[in-house]
């Protein structure tokens, strides 16, 4: 095993998609077989692929078949600064080499992770509203959301298409049904205090129940409060949602002690920790009971580091829902994933796509009556399609760090 999968080159690569740019990471073995991974830098992660080529030097000549061995050792060369780009980085170099590894084997990634525990996945329609109506200009105009009558519109789709649960975020209304987004933790708009006033709680009860009017009785709904609160917050909004039929209300918070008491004032399960990156992170909020699922982002993590968070999980009776608003690949790395672990609850993807990004791949993910349906190819069982990165170009005033500032207090 020594002789094979001997790497010989690391290269990243990205491709754009109109108001994101994807990142891939491509290392090629000796004989030619090539080994991908996608990794992200839009989710507050600028700086990942230059710390992937800080370190490709150590990786040539290892072999991926000892993908653990040079994961051991990336970390102990980056000790000190651990978490954050650092971990994504090892990340997206740990699924580079399982694919690379899986493809030397000839089997699918989910054999090298224990074999699969189910042949399909269910999904949920994740961004719902949010992409037609914050990325609006990248959609054809009937697809484009700007008002109440829009959110009916794309919730009877859901059913239409086959899937049986969808997420959305927080919306205003106005007074003539015109609905903005609200996500101060993420800057929109600029607010520190991620205070939670009562038209925002008001316009996102009447968001959900709109939802659920339209998507009828047997759709589930899940809603993501992200980052956009603090606890004062989230129990106001959790309070005010326990009428209403919820799969579950996620929760991004970095203290798991509060988030336990959100979670022991909510009528409906929690979920949250999709930034949290290896097992010491995830650990205290097992520990602390705060969650209901625990997110777990394998770009992020590396997909075998995904399976030990995994384990964990189950020992305090958590399932495990995978982080997943990327690329293709990234759809199928999370699909191994959720194939292989036991205590798995229910998959992100988005539907919502531009309309060269199945181009951009040699293998679409198949969706079947709300399910993702585990490929069984060698590998992740997609790889990106190169010769389309030269059609689409990454553009390089994307990324959350080219945003525009918030501009000058006025007092």
């Amino acid at each position: 095993m020594r002789n094979k999968a001997i790497i010989a080159e690391v290269k990243t690569l990205s491709a754009n998609i109109s108001f994101r740019n994807y990142q891939f990471l491509k290392i090629t073995a000796e004989d030619g077989t090539v080994g991908w991974a996608e990794f992200d830098v839009n989710f507050g992660s600028p700086g990942v692929a230059g710390i992937i080529n800080e370190l490709s030097h150590r990786l040539i000549g290892q072999s991926a078949m000892y993908h653990e061995f040079i994961f051991e050792d990336l970390r102990n060369m980056t000790r000190p600064g651990w978490g954050g780009v650092i971990g994504e980085a090892l990340g997206a170099i740990e699924n580079a080499l399982l694919d690379l590894k899986a493809k030397t084997l000839d089997v699918p990634v989910y054999m090298l992770l224990g074999g699969k525990v189910r042949d399909k996945l269910r999904v949920y329609w994740s961004h719902c509203v949010s992409y037609r109506h914050g990325r609006a200009s990248h959609y054809p105009e009937d697809k484009r959301i700007y008002d109440a009558d829009g959110v009916r519109k794309i919730s009877r789709e859901v059913v239409d298409q086959g899937f049986t649960a969808l997420k959305t975020n927080i919306f205003h209304y106005d007074g003539e049904g015109r609905i903005s987004g609200w996500g101060p933790g993420m800057g929109a708009p600029y607010e520190p205090g991620r205070n939670v006033e009562r038209k925002t709680i008001r316009d996102l009860h009447r968001h959900l129940s709109t939802m659920r009017e339209a998507a009828g009785p047997d759709v589930d709904i899940l809603v993501d409060l992200n980052f956009n609160m603090r606890t004062e917050g989230y129990l106001k909004v959790v309070r005010a949602l326990a009428d209403l039929d919820l799969f579950w209300i996620e929760i991004d918070t970095m203290d798991p002690k509060s988030l336990a008491y959100v979670r022991s004032q909510s009528k409906h399960p929690i979920s949250s920790c999709e930034t949290l990156i290896g097992l010491n992170q995830f650990l205290p909020y097992f520990e602390q009971q705060a969650v209901d699922v625990a997110i777990v982002d394998t770009p992020w993590n590396g997909v075998w580091q995904s399976m030990k968070i995994a384990a964990a999980a189950a020992a305090y009776d958590v399932n495990v829902a995978p982080h997943n608003f990327y690329g293709h690949l990234a759809t199928m790395m999370n699909a191994h994933f959720s194939a292989a672990v036991p205590n798995f609850r229910i998959m992100e993807t988005d539907i919502d796509r531009i309309a060269w990004d199945n181009e951009l791949f040699t293998h679409a993910p198949e969706y079947r009556d709300g399910y993702l349906i585990v490929p069984d190819r060698p590998g992740w069982g997609t790889e990106p399609n190169e010769a389309a990165f030269a059609k689409y170009p990454a553009n390089p005033a994307l990324g959350p760090a080219k945003r525009t500032t918030p501009g000058f207090l006025t007092i």
